[in-house]
């Protein structure tokens, strides 16, 4: 068997049907400091705006109460959305994160995508089809409705310009030289973003396809973010463009870390029970509503599911690792395995924030997680 990979979480702040944005984020917090004592390496929160169940509009500021809540786990974004700021206001709420808690954090940038607004439905001209590659089940890549109005309204309250994706490149730069101290602006004028300049700030590419992030992590030798639980269709795709384009820069050789979605309870069927409501939670997002408050599982629907809501959300239902902790470990192996990632970030999503952290616990159990004290205790509780 390969040595098993780190494991990180990834966390959107969510929460349930009859709780509020606040608790979200007191969960967050709370879970952070789980995360920390079981041993993942990294807790990373991403950045969704406008969704009715989701708190995490503003990772910058959600993390600065994460940094201080914590000791020594590493804490970042999975992912800044460039087009949504400025490169000097990425770094600058970066850097007064990591000045109070220096070495510990991660920037991660995504591209931001058009802000034209879409018509029709959004696909890639000739989706592929599912396929297995030793194991690990490839969707066929799904297409699916965007709320014209709802994106339209969103770029402009983002202040979102037509073409900013397009100066995706330049931002990347100069956020790298804001923060190393080399930056000049156009004007010839040599610009210092303090408190962020000389911090050991990690920048992190993240993207979904095989295209310009991908391919700009490689040519600049930064560690790249791959995501296996939102667009698993492309995943190889993504990993082999990065690794071909790689050069030697900030690293020496090609670093990936790898997204799951992952439900671990202590049996099988606990783990479907508790899971109940996911279909309706991702066909809240890819209906253009966002991300609705996650449904009580006596509330939610149950297989099997209408036509219509599988052709929308099959994607992420097939590849969510789901099950008692040896089941979903086998499957993060083989997901390790296939696109050969240096560490994996995983993210589960549950009505109960109590059943969030069990998770995450019987995952860091079964994996091999933390002190080997501390192994041995958490695997005696669940025998």
């Amino acid at each position: 068997m390969t040595d098993r990979a780190p494991l990180s979480i990834l966390d959107l702040s969510p929460f349930g049907a009859g709780s509020t944005p606040a608790q979200g984020l007191r969960d967050t917090i709370a879970l952070a400091r789980t995360a920390e004592r079981l041993g993942y390496r990294r807790y990373w929160l991403a950045e969704h705006h406008l969704n009715p169940g989701v708190a995490g509009a503003a990772p910058h500021v959600l993390l600065a109460a994460v940094a201080a809540a914590t000791e020594r786990i590493r804490i970042g974004t999975s992912a800044t959305i460039i087009g949504n700021y400025s490169a000097l206001q990425v770094v600058e709420a970066a850097g007064v994160v990591a000045a109070l808690h220096p070495g510990r954090f991660d920037l991660g940038i995504g591209r931001s995508g058009s802000t034209t607004q879409p018509t029709g439905r959004a696909s890639e001209p000739e989706p592929p089809q599912a396929r297995i590659v030793d194991g690990l089940l490839l969707p066929a890549a799904r297409p699916f409705a965007f709320d014209a109005v709802r994106f339209a309204a969103q770029a402009r309250l983002l202040r979102r310009t037509a073409g900013d994706a397009d100066r995706f490149e330049q931002d990347v730069l100069d956020i790298l030289a804001l923060i190393d101290g080399s930056y000049v602006a156009p004007e010839g004028v040599p610009i210092h973003a303090t408190p962020a300049e000389g911090q050991p700030i990690e920048v992190w590419l993240h993207g979904s396809t095989a295209g310009p992030s991908a391919e700009l992590a490689g040519r600049l030798g930064l560690p790249f973010g791959a995501n296996y639980h939102v667009a698993g269709s492309f995943v190889l795709d993504a990993v082999d463009a990065y690794r071909r384009a790689f050069r030697p820069g900030v690293l020496d050789a090609p670093h990936v870390i790898v997204s799951a979605d992952v439900l671990v309870a202590d049996t099988a069927a606990d783990a479907e029970r508790v899971g109940r409501g996911y279909a309706e939670w991702v066909h809240s997002i890819r209906a253009g509503q966002g991300a609705i408050a996650y449904p009580r599982p006596e509330d939610a629907l149950v297989e099997p599911f209408e036509p219509d809501l599988l052709d929308a959300v099959g994607d992420r239902l097939d590849t969510r690792f789901v099950g008692d902790p040896d089941h979903v470990s086998e499957r993060l192996e083989t997901l390790q395995r296939v696109t050969r990632a240096d560490e994996l970030l995983v993210t589960t999503i549950t009505h109960d924030p109590a059943d969030r952290a069990r998770s995450y616990e019987l995952l860091a159990a079964a994996w091999g997680l933390g002190a080997p004290a501390e192994r041995a205790l958490a695997m005696a509780v669940r025998a």
